[in-house]
């Protein structure tokens, strides 16, 4: 059997693509991947708490709502509700991260997406119909697929910083940036490039300071960024250091930094209560090395303007895996619909 659509991840984009396709009668099939780091289930969302900025989830009794759309058997995957935002003796609160995953998911699965629990390790592209090949099960055979296998932020490494994941140490400020935890407090940024001067320039909207820690005497960014953070009263320059140990507790989470410096490795120590690593992202294309243009960082290049075609006919690409730029889960969504309807269109063009 050749499949009308196979779709490669389980973010935001995976699962509209998904939602898309399925309400479209193509019968698409989802690999939602494993537990490896880049290619877990429900995507990198996951690993985040409360999500504020995803238009139509204001904050409310949310827990009610997604235990009542989400199937009972999935239950077990939602995360603990937030402390201290009762409102009337209910929880009130941003959707976190897994709910909107469990929630989108429930919706492609309404529609008859038939999801697969498997990474796919390798495809060929040169013949047609395409092919898909998975760890595990046997390959696939469809007439289009939809990439979105998203990016994967870089982090420092240290063990202290992954226990501190979520609960001050970030590597998203327009994501995590204006949560309470943050708010009117002395923040952090690791990098020394555009992205890291972008995120510590957003940061002081929010932060009573922000200290941007470089491990050189200068940083990467364009003049104009640098002098954008040279100028800002609220960013404060850490020359030639970088971290060490992130310092904090279980009740309040991340409340400083322990530094080394780059020149002569005496300690140091920043009182903050938030880390947001600003160190890069790395697209998951390395099983499409070979089969698929990309750009110079490994993201895959979209052909056409303003549509998710790729290099290979009858494959798309959708989300943060073709997106070096905004990498939000509101666009990722939204190219995933753009995939499924281009995936929709190829396929009545090719009379599938």
């Amino acid at each position: 059997m050749v499949e009308n659509v196979v779709i490669i991840g389980s973010g935001p984009a995976g699962w509209s693509a998904a939602i898309y396709a399925s309400r479209a009668n193509l019968q698409p099939v989802l690999f939602e991947g494993t537990l490896k780091p880049e290619m877990m289930p429900l995507g990198q969302l996951a690993l985040t708490t409360e999500v504020e900025n995803f238009a139509g989830f204001p904050a409310g009794n949310l827990r009610a709502f997604v235990e009542s759309a989400v199937d009972a058997s999935r239950h077990y995957n939602l995360p603990p509700v937030p402390k201290g935002h009762e409102r009337d003796g209910q929880p009130h609160y941003a959707v976190q991260g897994v709910e909107l995953m469990e929630l989108m998911k429930q919706q492609a699965l309404n529609f008859g997406t038939r999801v697969i629990g498997d990474d796919i390790v390798d495809v060929d592209f040169d013949h047609r119909p395409l092919k898909v090949i998975p760890a595990e099960e046997a390959p696939v055979e469809t007439h289009t697929v939809i990439v979105a296998t998203g990016a994967r932020a870089n982090y420092l490494g240290l063990p202290s910083e992954e226990k501190f994941k979520n609960r001050g140490v970030s590597a998203c400020a327009v994501c995590d940036g204006a949560l309470p935890r943050f708010r009117n407090k002395p923040l952090a940024v690791v990098g020394g490039g555009d992205s890291a001067v972008e995120e510590a320039t957003y940061l002081t909207a929010f932060a009573s300071k922000v200290f941007l820690i470089h491990r050189r005497d200068e940083l990467r960014a364009s003049k104009i960024m640098q002098r954008r953070a040279l100028e800002n009263p609220k960013i404060e320059m850490v020359w030639s250091h970088v971290v060490d140990e992130v310092l904090g507790n279980d009740q309040d989470g991340v409340t400083g930094l322990r530094l080394k410096s780059t020149k002569d490795d005496a300690p140091r120590e920043l009182e903050v209560a938030g880390m947001f690593a600003s160190i890069g992202h790395t697209p998951n294309t390395a099983f499409l090395r070979g089969k698929l243009e990309m750009n110079e960082k490994g993201y895959l290049k979209w052909t056409s303007p303003f549509r998710t075609l790729t290099s290979v006919e009858g494959v798309f690409a959708a989300g943060d895996v073709a997106d070096d730029y905004y990498r939000q889960a509101i666009t990722s969504a939204g190219t995933g619909c753009m995939a499924a309807l281009d995936a929709e269109r190829y396929l009545a063009a090719q009379e599938k």
